[in-house]
C-alpha cells in the first residue's frame, strides 16, 4: 500500500473532542478518524496557509466542477452544478432545510435507529420526531414500507431524512428501496432530505446509490446534503454542500442558509475539497480497504471471543453495529460499565432510539494494532460485566 494507515497519530493536547479524555482511556466512539488526511489535502492546505492572508472567500467554478465531477466518475450522477450550494456542514443544512420546509408543530420522519443530531434539527426548532422503524431479523435490517406509507400520509408530515447509507447501521440502500421511498413521498407531498455523509467510505466492490440518480421523482423532490469530511477526516474544516435540482426548493434553501449564515466558505473549506475530489480518490480506495480489513478484525475477534455479541454485517461507514442483546438490554449501562472498567469508550444505541437499546456503535477508523487491542479490552469488559451480573443474580 502507497499509505501507511498503520502509523500512530498522537492527538493528545490537540483540542480533539474524541480524545479529550483520561489518560487511560481509548475512544471508538465520535465518527472521525484516527489517520492523517490525503497527503494532496495537506499539500493544498499549506499552500494556502502560506499566503499569510485569510481574508474573506469566494466559491469559484473549480469548487462546483470537483464535486460534479466526482460524483460522475465515483457514482454515476450527473449532478448540474446550478444545483450546488456551499454550507458549512450538513447538520447545518438539515436544520436549515427543517426550518425552511416545514412548519412548527408538524412531523419530520426518520427511520430509526438513525444518527442522533437530526433528532436535535427537528426537535430544537419545534417540529416532532416521527420515527419510522427499521425492521431488525436478527442480522440485518430492512425498511418497515407498510409503516413508511402510513406515517407518510399523514397530513402533518410535510419531510423525510434519510440516511443513505444508513449511520449507525451501515446499510446501503437498493435502488428499488430508494425508488419506493421517492415514489411514496412525491404522493403524500413530502420532501426528501438525504444525508448521503457516509457515502464515499464503502466495502470494496460496493457502491452507494444517490437518491437523487434513482429518478426523476426523487431528484425533483429532494435536497441532497454532502460533504468530503467524513471520507477524508477533515471535519473540522467545516465545508459541505448541498445538492438542490428543483428551482422552487432551490431558492428557499439558498436564502435559508444565507440567512443562517452557513453559507460562506472560511480560508481553508474550497481549497481542501478541490484537492480531495480530484486527487483522494487513490487514498480513499486504500483507506476503504484497510476498514474491511479492520471489520474483519472486529468481526473474526467477536465470533471466536465474545459469543454473547454480534457484529450486524455492513457495506458502509466505518462504524460497526454491535448486537449486545443476549448480555443486556441497556446499552448505556453497559457502555458506561466497560468504560469505567477497562477504559474503552464506546457509545450506545440508546442515542439513536428507535430498537436500539441493545446496540453499540464502534469506531474502527484507527490503526489496527488500536483496533486489536481494544479487542482485549472489549473481551475483559464483558468478562467482568458478566462476573458482575452473576453475583447481583446471587444476592
Amino acid at each position: 500500500m502507497r499509505y501507511n494507515f498503520d502509523e500512530i497519530n498522537d492527538r493528545s493536547n490537540t483540542n480533539s473532542l474524541k480524545w479529550d479524555i483520561k489518560p487511560n482511556e481509548f475512544p471508538m466512539w465520535v465518527a472521525d478518524m484516527d489517520f492523517k488526511t490525503a497527503p494532496a489535502i495537506t499539500e493544498a492546505i499549506q499552500k494556502r496557509a502560506a499566503t499569510g492572508i485569510y481574508g474573506y472567500n469566494t466559491i469559484p467554478d473549480t469548487w462546483r466542477s470537483a464535486i460534479t465531477g466526482w460524483w460522475q466518475r465515483r457514482h454515476h450522477f450527473q449532478m448540474n452544478k446550478d444545483w450546488l450550494i456551499f454550507c458549512t456542514g450538513v447538520v447545518p443544512a438539515i436544520t436549515c432545510a427543517v426550518k425552511r420546509m416545514t412548519n412548527v408543530g408538524d412531523f419530520v420522519l426518520v427511520q430509526t435507529p438513525v444518527y442522533n443530531a437530526f433528532f436535535n434539527s427537528i426537535e430544537n426548532h419545534g417540529r416532532h420526531v416521527l420515527e419510522n422503524e427499521l425492521l431488525y431479523d436478527g442480522k440485518s435490517y430492512r425498511i418497515n414500507f407498510e409503516d413508511l406509507e402510513e406515517k407518510l400520509s399523514h397530513p402533518l408530515t410535510t419531510m423525510m431524512i434519510l440516511c443513505n447509507p444508513q449511520n449507525p447501521v451501515g446499510t446501503i440502500w437498493s435502488r428499488e428501496e430508494l425508488e419506493k421511498i421517492g415514489i411514496l413521498c412525491a404522493r403524500y407531498h413530502v420532501t426528501v432530505v438525504a444525508d448521503e455523509i457516509h457515502c464515499d467510505i464503502t466495502e470494496p466492490g460496493k457502491e452507494y446509490i444517490p437518491f437523487a440518480s434513482v429518478s426523476d421523482v426523487c431528484r425533483d423532490n429532494s435536497i441532497t446534503c454532502i460533504s468530503a469530511t467524513k471520507a477524508f477526516n477533515i471535519a473540522g474544516i467545516q465545508t459541505a454542500a448541498v445538492v438542490i435540482p428543483s428551482e422552487k426548493i432551490f431558492q428557499k434553501m439558498e436564502r435559508g442558509l444565507n440567512s443562517e449564515e452557513v453559507a460562506e466558505p472560511n480560508t481553508f473549506a474550497i481549497d481542501t475539497v478541490i484537492a480531495a475530489f480530484t486527487e483522494g480518490a487513490d487514498w480513499l480506495d486504500e483507506l476503504c480497504t484497510y476498514f474491511s480489513e479492520n471489520k474483519k478484525v472486529v468481526t473474526n475477534y467477536i465470533e471466536k471471543n465474545i459469543p454473547d455479541l454480534k457484529v450486524v454485517p455492513s457495506d458502509a461507514t466505518y462504524l460497526l453495529w454491535i448486537d449486545a442483546g443476549k448480555l443486556s438490554q441497556d446499552a448505556e449501562e453497559l457502555c458506561t460499565f466497560l468504560r469505567k472498567k477497562t477504559g474503552l469508550y464506546l457509545l450506545s444505541g440508546n442515542h439513536y432510539r428507535g430498537n436500539a437499546d441493545q446496540f453499540i456503535r464502534m469506531n474502527i477508523a484507527c490503526p489496527k494494532s488500536q483496533v486489536e487491542a481494544a479487542m482485549e479490552m472489549l473481551k475483559e469488559g464483558i468478562e467482568a460485566y458478566r462476573q458482575q451480573n452473576r453475583k447481583d443474580a446471587e444476592k
